[in-house]
C-alpha cells in the first residue's frame, strides 16, 4: 500500500511539473520561438508593465452569455480554436498563462478552456507579482502577432457538467460537489446577487484561497488533496471562474474534477432544485 500511495504522489508531482513553471524556469525560456505568453488581466495592468512578449487575453476574449444569459460559458470549441489562433497559437505552442493582477481565479478560468480543448498550457506560479518579486524585468511594448494557419483542438465535454447531471447524483456519495466560493456566500448568509442564498445540497466548502499561499502561489499537491478528499470532484462558485482555482488545484494533485460550468449563478435560478443554508 505505501509503495502504491508513493507511486501516486510522484505521479502528481511530475503532472505538477507539466501545469506549473516558476518564475526562474520561464525566464530562461523567454527566448523560445514556440512560447506563447498570455497576461490574464485588465488593459490597465497590462499597459502598467508586463512580460516581454505577453499579449493580453481578459475573460471577455473566451466566453459567452450562455442559456438565460449566463455568465462566463465556454464558446463552441470552432470559436474558441479560431480565437487562440488569432492569438499565434498552433500545433507546437508552448503555452505559459499568467495572472496580470489578483485575480488567479481569472488566469485559471483561461487555463480551464484550454485543458477543455485538450491543449497543454502552463501556470506562472504566483503570477506576475512573483515574477516582479523574482526582480525580473517588465515592459510596456505590446507585440506583434501573427495569426497562426493552423491548430488542432479536441473539445472534452465530459470536463464540464450542468444542473440535471448534479442533481441527479445528490445522493452519490463517492463524488464530491465542492464549492469554492467564501463561507458567506456557501452559508447563505450573503446571497451574493443570486436568486437564492446557500449551496446545492451536501456541498462542501473550500474557498478558493485557501488553495493558494499567502503570495498566491498554489499549495503543494500533498496539501492541496488534504484539502480535497479523495473522491472525484465536482467544482462550482458563483459564476464558474473560482471554481477554477480548485479544478487547477486538484489537477496537480492527480485528481479526478470536472467543472459545473453554470455554477450557482445557474443552480440557484431553477427553483425546482433545492437549496440548503447554514446560517
Amino acid at each position: 500500500m505505501r509503495n502504491v500511495f508513493a507511486f501516486l504522489l510522484v505521479g502528481a508531482v511530475l503532472g505538477a511539473a507539466e501545469l506549473l513553471v516558476s518564475p526562474a524556469d520561464l525566464k530562461m525560456e523567454l527566448k523560445d520561438p514556440k512560447l506563447v505568453l498570455l497576461h490574464v488581466g485588465s488593459a490597465q495592468d497590462y499597459a502598467a508593465g508586463h512580460l516581454a512578449g505577453a499579449q493580453l487575453v481578459t475573460l471577455a476574449d473566451l466566453s459567452v452569455s450562455g442559456e438565460n444569459n449566463l455568465r462566463l460559458q465556454l464558446p463552441p470549441v470552432e470559436t474558441l480554436r479560431e480565437k487562440l489562433m488569432k492569438m499565434g497559437i498552433e500545433d507546437g505552442s508552448r503555452v505559459v498563462i499568467y495572472a496580470g493582477n489578483d485575480s488567479v481565479q481569472s488566469a485559471t478560468r483561461i487555463w480551464f478552456t484550454f485543458d477543455y480543448l485538450s491543449l497543454k498550457a502552463r501556470m506562472l506560479n504566483g503570477g506576475l507579482a512573483a515574477w516582479k518579486s523574482a526582480g525580473f524585468e517588465t515592459t510596456t511594448e505590446t507585440p506583434t502577432v501573427a495569426a497562426a494557419t493552423g491548430l488542432t483542438v479536441k473539445g472534452r465535454p465530459e470536463l464540464v457538467v450542468d444542473a440535471g447531471w448534479i442533481a441527479s447524483r445528490l445522493q452519490d456519495s463517492s463524488i464530491a460537489i465542492v464549492d469554492a466560493r467564501l463561507d458567506e456566500f456557501y452559508s447563505g448568509k450573503n446571497p451574493g446577487n443570486m436568486p437564492r442564498a446557500g449551496r446545492i445540497p451536501g456541498a462542501v466548502n473550500v474557498p478558493f484561497p485557501s488553495l493558494l499561499g499567502p503570495t498566491k502561489e498554489f499549495l503543494a499537491p500533498k496539501e492541496i488533496a488534504m484539502k480535497l478528499g479523495s473522491k472525484p470532484v465536482i467544482a462550482y462558485c458563483h459564476i464558474g471562474m473560482q471554481a477554477t482555482v480548485v479544478y487547477f488545484s486538484a489537477r496537480l494533485a492527480g485528481q479526478d474534477v470536472k467543472l459545473y460550468d453554470g455554477s450557482y449563478e445557474d443552480w440557484s435560478r431553477r427553483t425546482e432544485l433545492p437549496v440548503e443554508q447554514k446560517q
